[in-house]
Order: C-alpha cells, then structure tokens, then sequence
C-alpha cells in the first residue's frame, strides 16, 4: 500500500463533492505531503499506515512544524488537513479512530493587521487618479483596482476572479466568489464606481485592438488582453503603497484591513462587516474591533492630562 494511499481520493473528494477552493486544495496537498514525509523519518524503516498513526505521531508532526519555525496560524492550518483527511477515511471505513481529533490546536498568536489611516489613503488615491489621468491603460487600470480594493474590502483572489458579468455598475454591485466558492454580492461606491467606467472604455479599447485572442470573459485584464496574474495586482499595488511609506510592510491585503476599520472606526455593524468580508465567523471579524480599540488607546494617552 502507498504510503500517500487515500490522499489523492480525498482531495478529489474535496474539489468534486465539497467544491473548495483551488488555494485550499493547493495547501492541504502541501500539508499532507509534508506529514507523509515526516512519518518516514518518524516510523524509520518500519512500515506504517493511516491506521496505525496515534496522537503521539500528530504531535510529534506539530512539534515538527514548529521546529521549521513555521508560525501558530500554518500549524493550525497544517492540523486542520490531517483532521478533515482522518475524518474522510473514518467515514469512509478505512480507519477505526481520528488520531488528530484529541491534539489542541496551537493557540493563535494576537495579530493586530497593518492598515492606511486617513490622510494615507487621500494620499494613495491622488497618486493613482493622477497618473491614470494619463491615459495609459495599465495605469487607468491600477487605479480602478485600488478603487475596487478599498471600495468593498474583497480579497486579492476575489478581485482576480471577478468576471465582466459579475459586475452591475448601474446598480453599483459586484458579485465575488469567495473562499469554499461561496458567492456574495458587495455594494461599490460613487469613486470606485467612476473609476471602473473609465477603466471599462479603456478595456473594450484593449479588446478591439488584440481581437480574438483577448480574454472577454475576465474583468480585470493584462496589457496583452489575459486575465491579470495575482503578482501583477501585488506588484500593481505595492508600488503605491511603497509611496506612501516603504517600510510600512503595508500590502494588497492591507487594503481589505483598511476598509473593515474605517466602517467599524465610523459606527458600522460588527454583522454588516462580517457580511460585506465574506467572514465565516465572526470572531474573525472582531479582529478588526481590537485595531479600533488599540488606535483609541493611543489618542487617549496622547490627549488625555492624566492618562
């Protein structure tokens, strides 16, 4: 029997039948993979298999991962995989028990995530608006990305993934497919909304020069009609943000921090947030509720006589 016996079934399982994302897919190949080689040297020459495997083995795996100093978030991401493989081969008979079951999950490290306040964001749009004002389609592009980013608060995968019909601008929605493929509609604002017209001329533009081979289908597209790449949008929007402060460790991602704080920071629903994120849980979101309270804390001892 392979030693990988029942992974390649199991992800099957996971993209047919439970339609995760490709990412998800893409991770727990890596963790599995990555538990299969740490039993090797685990079990030495010996034979071992799935049935075999007790709580000791999943927590030497852990104590393994944290000893290639991979941080508490990947641990716990590595120990769901295992979890929700075992949990696929106990209801598939295969094994008697779920090993992984009675380990603790790695107790997350507090993250506070890095966010523009204010005046950076009035100044990473006029640096954007000016040079799309240009004309040049990357740049009128970039700018309408930027917009899109901050507008709704999507993720980078969701942005990318955003096709030509997925987007209303008449009614100022748009419609995302976020992680486990799980749809969502998102309202656009007066800028964004602006920005994205002139961004779609210059598209259709781009389409009519290249023809056929350009990419219809896709919103957001590359100066050679395809689908924009994930570094291209990184790339896209690090240079802006490398304006406002380079070593601010400011990212695309960032720009989704922005926006959860700015609606929180003016009084917006904790729910209505978690909603407009495509959040599962909203202790996820509440993450964002510390950001705020961390920023009040500072202006009270800066402006408070006895703080």
């Amino acid at each position: 029997m392979s030693e990988a016996y029942g992974i390649e079934e199991f992800l099957m399982h996971l993209e047919k039948e439970r339609d995760v994302s490709p990412n998800t897919l893409i991770a727990y190949r890596r963790d599995l993979e990555e538990l299969v080689g740490f039993l090797g040297g685990y079990y030495g020459v010996s034979a071992w298999s799935w049935q075999g495997l007790d709580r000791l083995a999943i927590r030497g795996f852990l104590a393994h991962l944290t000893r290639r100093k991979l941080n508490k978030r990947s641990i716990a991401r590595s120990l769901s995989a295992v979890r929700s493989f075992y949990k696929y081969l106990h209801r598939n008979e295969q094994v008697d028990a779920n090993p992984a079951r009675g380990v603790g999950t790695p107790k997350q490290d507090k993250y506070l995530p890095g966010y523009l306040d204010r005046p950076q964001i009035e100044l990473l749009f006029q640096s954007a608006e000016l040079k799309s004002q240009e004309g040049k389609f990357s740049d009128v592009r970039n700018c309408a990305m930027l917009e899109l980013f901050y507008s709704t608060g999507m993720r980078l995968s969701e942005l990318r993934g955003i096709n030509r019909m997925d987007i209303d601008l008449l009614s100022q929605q748009v419609k995302v497919r976020g992680k486990g493929r799980k749809e969502r509609i998102i309202p656009v604002g007066d800028h964004a909304q602006l920005a994205l017209r002139n961004y779609e001329s210059k598209r259709d533009e781009l389409l009519r020069t290249i023809g056929a081979s350009g990419d219809r289908t896709a919103f957001f597209l590359s100066n050679r009609g395809k689908r924009i790449s994930v570094r291209a949008i990184q790339n896209a929007v690090k240079g802006f943000l490398n304006k406002i402060d380079e070593n601010s460790g400011l990212s695309t991602h960032s720009l989704r921090h922005t926006f959860a704080t700015h609606l929180l920071d003016a009084g917006a629903d904790l729910r209505a947030v978690q909603e407009l994120l495509g959040h599962a849980s909203i202790s996820t979101t509440q993450i964002y509720t510390h950001t705020s309270v961390e920023r009040l804390k500072q202006v009270y001892q800066k402006a408070h006589p006895r703080a």
